[in-house]
């Protein structure tokens, strides 16, 4: 059986794309983070207890992980 050698160009492109995405809407994501600290609004808890929060940038950088992979959807 052989293997295709598109398939390893295929993952390092859409790796480099991911990439280029990731670093072209981090800004956005990252003043949506500013705004959700700086506006008021519940502090989140769990059960009544506080939880701990990232980092505005470990924030904005969640937000912008969880949202690139639909641009690769379809």
């Amino acid at each position: 059986m052989q293997r295709s050698l598109t398939a390893p160009s295929r993952h390092t492109s859409e790796a480099i794309q991911f990439r280029i995405i990731l670093a072209a809407t981090y800004p956005f994501f990252l003043a949506a983070a500013l705004a959700q600290r700086v506006l008021p609004g519940r502090a989140p808890t769990r059960r009544g207890l506080p939880v701990m929060r990232r980092s505005v940038f470990g924030e904005a950088k969640a937000m912008a992980v969880s949202a690139i992979p639909f641009a690769f959807m379809g």
